[in-house]
């Protein structure tokens, strides 16, 4: 009797099993997909509702069951996944623990700041500008490269990324930072790559450089100018050093902007300033690092995008006179 009872128990949990298995298998037979947005540390019950609100799911407490059954209720990711509407319980229970989120695509131009960076993420939706400029604060006190400073101005390289929705401004700041000692590593030297203020010269200078030109074929010509200077004990006179440092800036330098006193005026302090002034692209960074071997200690723009290198300050005034004065620019 005892043996038959145990056989009818074993058949009906048998049978449970089979319905319940049949129900977490079974596709919802939905038409098309839709975007869930899963807040970090949802609750299984809250995503769960989400999703039957969102027609992905049949049954949020099969969800629930199904979480637990695979002891993943509680690592279920946060950020935007795009679901069909006609897969199985068990299915949307594995992708949302997957982490399989939707990507967003942003690309930081060469030459932002730290703070124009923020704004760009913000504007893409990754991040708040906000956010991100907490973060920046905090990160250098507990990352594990050797950066001189205080600012990560210069290291958060300019790339088109992919961030999924709901990432941590930490998290952006890290992937960045990575990006830019994979890039430089690839054209710098290891000795460079060890030597956090030789690094750190390197990527000052490489801001310089991007900052005053667009033209790929200038930027190691306007290398050798600034190395020349430097070697020669010569003020560098970079316009935007100066701009970075000002309170305010209008679009326009103006003579009063030249006299502002700060480290980052090149005008008034010999040498490179205390760090970048912007994140500088690879092809910068190789230019601060190998420039060409040329004699040129002056350049001026041209009003075209493109510059005049001069030898001397008599080449160089005429050009001024040529390029400036003549079409009515100081």
């Amino acid at each position: 009797m005892k043996k038959l009872i145990g056989a009818l128990t074993l058949v009906a949990v048998s049978g449970s099993g089979f319905l319940l298995n049949n129900a977490l298998t079974r596709p919802n037979g939905g038409k098309g997909s839709v975007i869930v947005e899963i807040a970090p540390g949802a609750s299984a019950r809250a995503v769960s509702k989400k999703l039957f609100k969102a027609g992905v799911i049949s049954s949020p407490a099969l969800f629930e069951i199904e979480a637990r059954l695979k002891g993943i209720k509680n690592v279920i990711r946060a950020g935007e996944f795009s679901l069909p509407r006609n897969i199985s319980i068990r299915e949307a229970v594995l992708r949302l623990a997957g982490g399989g989120t939707v990507l967003h695509r942003v690309t930081i131009p060469e030459g932002l700041t730290v703070g124009a960076t923020g704004e760009t993420l913000e504007k893409a939706g990754v991040v708040s500008a906000e956010e991100f400029k907490a973060a920046l604060l905090i990160y250098p006190k507990k990352q594990q490269r050797k950066i001189p400073s205080k600012s990560l101005e210069g290291y958060l390289f300019p790339e088109t990324y992919h961030f999924r929705k709901g990432v941590s401004a930490r998290e952006v700041i890290k992937t960045m930072v990575n990006e830019f000692y994979r890039q430089a590593s690839s054209i710098l030297p290891g000795g460079a790559m060890s030597d956090p203020d030789e690094l750190h010269r390197i990527v000052t200078l490489a801001s310089i450089i991007e900052k005053e030109t667009g033209v790929d074929a200038e930027r190691k010509l306007i290398s050798s100018v600034f190395t020349n200077r430097l070697r020669k004990g010569m003020l560098l006179q970079s316009d935007p050093t100066v701009i970075y440092a000002l309170p305010y800036f209008d679009g326009n330098l103006h003579k009063k902007d030249m006299k502002y006193d700060s480290p980052y005026n090149t005008y008034i302090h010999k040498g490179l300033p205390p760090g970048p002034i912007a994140n500088p692209g690879l092809a910068s960074i190789d230019a601060a690092w190998r420039p060409f071997k040329e004699n040129y200690l002056y350049f001026v723009s041209k009003n075209n995008g493109e510059h005049h290198f001069s030898k001397t300050l008599k080449e160089h005034n005429r050009a001024v006179m040529t390029y400036q004065i003549k079409r009515g620019r100081r």
